[in-house]
């Protein structure tokens, strides 16, 4: 379908997805109930994992993985500059402290290099999660961090809320990682409207997610810390939280995941595209484009405007019903970051220039390729006029 208003992203619903969920409205259970292992069961089997724990966002399961790898006050995590604020504040939300280092130039994604360095600098440090994203849906190498975390003692925590349908040769995302955190948010591969997920080969990291995001309450007689009371006898062990995903959320995105290799698929041509029409630009020398790279999931495709000229495109662009979005702005020149930790402009040099001249455009399965060619054309027009 084409579209008046064209936004960066958007969820792509038709008819059987909201079928299931009416089934589970006519049902007997709305919230956490069978249809929520039923999703799990298929984001497991997907990924290749033993197990996937849904969560009720994608920052809930981020704050899960943050709990389950034993973070507290005290210690540290070590993630990228550029990323999502979630990823930084699930540390603060278990009483540790994020570290961050700057991303390499080519993938957008935490440098390994430049992770080691900040390892190095802070020995006396506790760092005990490393948390690389693979950003705007590439599945970049992975192997450095493994070593780094091994290294350290580190749990190696992928936040992969971009990339779900990526591949890393003939992986898909998910089962690299000690854990992996998914979302499901409506600009997300698949949507359950709101949700998370977090997927690993743990079965103690697994046992303490679903205990965790079910206020730390314990319903297994074989585990009670104290004699039972009676049939009804549940004992909360540890401080949880009410992070569950409900059955209606579930029969969502247990439909969406029938098509989410369609979605990757289309995903990836919309990005073929635009990197064949605006090839032209970039060999003038007015915008770059994203390299083209094996097992991305192209969440985002994003493009960075040179001699600052990004703030003129982004109104011509929105003055033409094209509404985008800028990913991210450094997690650390946050004002609650600066404030807090000090952090100022200059202490990392990638993701600033980044941040200076990156454009997030629309990207999303329902998209027509008239509607693409309008993106472009509008570039074009703009920079005709330059």
């Amino acid at each position: 379908m084409s579209f008046e208003v064209l936004g960066y992203g958007r969820q792509c619903i038709n008819d059987d997805d909201i079928n299931e969920v009416i089934k589970i409205l006519k049902g007997d259970w709305l919230t956490m109930g069978p249809t929520v292992k039923n999703f799990e069961g298929a984001l497991a089997d997907y990924a290749g994992v033993k197990h996937a724990v849904t969560f009720s966002s994608g920052t809930a399961a981020l704050h899960g993985a943050m709990f389950a790898a034993g973070l507290g006050e005290g210690d540290y995590s070590l993630t990228t500059a550029l990323t999502f604020v979630a990823t930084a504040n699930s540390a603060l939300y278990t009483g540790a402290v994020p570290l961050f280092a700057d991303i390499d130039k080519d993938t957008l994604c935490l440098n390994p290099d430049l992770a080691e360095e900040i390892i190095n600098a802070n020995k006396n440090k506790n760092i005990k999660a490393i948390v690389p994203v693979s950003f705007a849906g590439y599945p970049f190498d992975i192997a450095p961090f493994k070593k780094l975390a091994e290294k350290i003692g580190a749990v190696l925590i992928e936040d992969a809320s971009h990339s779900l349908g990526g591949d890393r040769g003939n992986k898909k995302i998910g089962a690299d990682a000690d854990m992996t955190t998914l979302s499901f948010h409506p600009v997300k591969h698949i949507t359950t409207a709101e949700g998370g997920a977090v997927l690993t080969n743990n079965d103690k990291f697994a046992k303490t997610l679903r205990l965790f995001r079910n206020h730390g309450v314990v319903r297994e007689a074989s585990e009670f810390l104290e004699t039972p009371d009676g049939d009804w006898h549940s004992e909360m062990q540890f401080l949880g939280y009410n992070y569950r995903l409900s059955d209606l959320n579930s029969a969502l995105g247990l439909s969406q995941m029938k098509r989410l290799n369609y979605f990757v698929q289309r995903r990836r041509e919309i990005a073929d595209l635009y990197r064949e029409l605006l090839k032209p630009l970039e060999l003038d020398d007015k915008i770059i484009l994203p390299a083209h790279k094996t097992g991305h999931a192209y969440h985002l495709f994003l493009i960075q405007v040179k001699n600052n000229l990004r703030g003129k495109l982004f109104a011509h662009l929105k003055n033409n019903n094209i509404r985008l979005q800028v990913h991210y702005m450094p997690v650390p020149l946050q004002p609650y970051y600066k404030k807090r930790f000090n952090y100022k402009k200059g202490g990392f040099p990638n993701a600033e220039l980044y941040y200076q001249q990156a454009i997030s455009l629309p990207i999303f399965p329902d998209m027509d390729n008239s509607d693409i060619e309008r993106v472009v054309n509008c570039i074009k027009e703009f920079f005709s006029k330059i």
